[in-house]
């Protein structure tokens, strides 16, 4: 593994929540009557823990060996990390909410992603540049430093799309598939871009920056603090990595990456599409173009392709 000094160290961080824990139970079951309506905000698949964070934290020291610290974000509760080597474990260590929203804690407890990537900047110790996971992204081939970061810029994967339908019919903030849509229309706002003509992120690991993170704090505190307010998802949060990826768009710090390099089976997608091609799309995980893979609903999809797992075993495998 080769080691790299403080300036050039990138960190990853990653969310990470047991659902099915009595106390997590508890706090959500208190709070979510209060939390206005959206299916994508609450529906239980949010906070389900399936075995996804082995994946992908094998998945890091097997295909990227070179990350720094490794960050996982949780709320009073701790991983299983006894199955993983020793080397890797090493790396790992476990930040609490509290740590996160210390002189915020009034937003706390919160079961809301968005908030909680709101504030990942804050994590003391965090490298300056990082990539962010969620627990349900995997790496499915060598990741190089270059893939994520050239110099200070990100290393961008999505594209440039039109959401001035989504942005102007009022029924869009009461659909579910729409609500990350929206977020990251909000956010694009936020950096000046209109909705004819935003960037959307892929479902990838998101290269940030620290100090990027901080000024936007600085620049637009009202609307971090009203985004880290919300304990569910809600229409009028704006995606905190879409709005450093537009800010770094707009001050031309930036690398677009065009290639198709990842996958991504959303939710639904087992019950959308014939089984005989989502198991082909699967299978493409393992071709050495790409190098990512989201599986947003490991259970659907296990339910309808019991070997999922072995795929997944397969795509990480070094």
């Amino acid at each position: 593994m080769q080691n790299y000094s403080d300036d050039l160290r990138i960190d990853a961080v990653i969310t990470w929540v047991d659902g099915l824990d009595p106390l997590h139970l508890a706090k959500r079951g208190h709070y979510q009557p209060q939390a206005k309506r959206n299916a994508n905000a609450i529906n239980p698949h949010r906070w389900a823990c399936n075995n996804e964070l082995s994946y992908c934290l094998r998945s890091i020291a097997n295909h990227a060996p070179w990350i720094g610290r490794i960050w996982i974000i949780t709320d009073a509760q701790t991983p299983d990390l006894s199955q993983l080597p020793d080397e890797l474990v090493a790396r790992i260590t476990i930040v609490d909410h509290l740590t996160l929203f210390a002189g915020h804690e009034s937003a706390l407890p919160t079961f809301n992603s968005l908030a909680i990537e709101t504030l990942l900047w804050r994590i003391p110790g965090l490298a300056e540049h990082f990539v962010y996971f969620n627990d349900d992204v995997f790496l499915t081939g060598p990741l190089a430093p270059g893939d994520v970061f050239q110099g200070d810029a990100p290393v961008l994967r999505g594209g440039w799309v039109d959401q001035r339908a989504i942005a102007a019919d009022p029924a869009s903030r009461d659909d579910p598939t729409l609500l990350n849509a929206l977020t990251q229309i909000n956010a694009a706002s936020l950096a000046g871009f209109r909705p004819d003509r935003l960037f959307r992120a892929a479902h990838v690991v998101h290269p940030l920056r620290r100090s990027v993170m901080a000024q936007l704090f600085d620049r637009h505190r009202a609307a971090f603090v009203t985004n880290i307010g919300h304990r569910f998802r809600c229409v009028s949060q704006f995606l905190p990595q879409g709005l450093h990826n537009h800010a770094c768009i707009a001050s031309g710090n930036a690398v677009l990456h065009a290639n198709e390099d990842h996958l991504h089976l959303r939710t639904g997608a087992v019950l959308d599409y014939p089984l005989p091609h989502v198991r082909a799309y699967l299978a493409r995980a393992l071709q050495p173009q790409f190098k990512f893979l989201c599986i947003n609903d490991l259970p659907q999809v296990e339910a309808a392709i019991p070997d999922t797992r072995d795929w997944i075993e397969r795509a990480i495998a070094a």
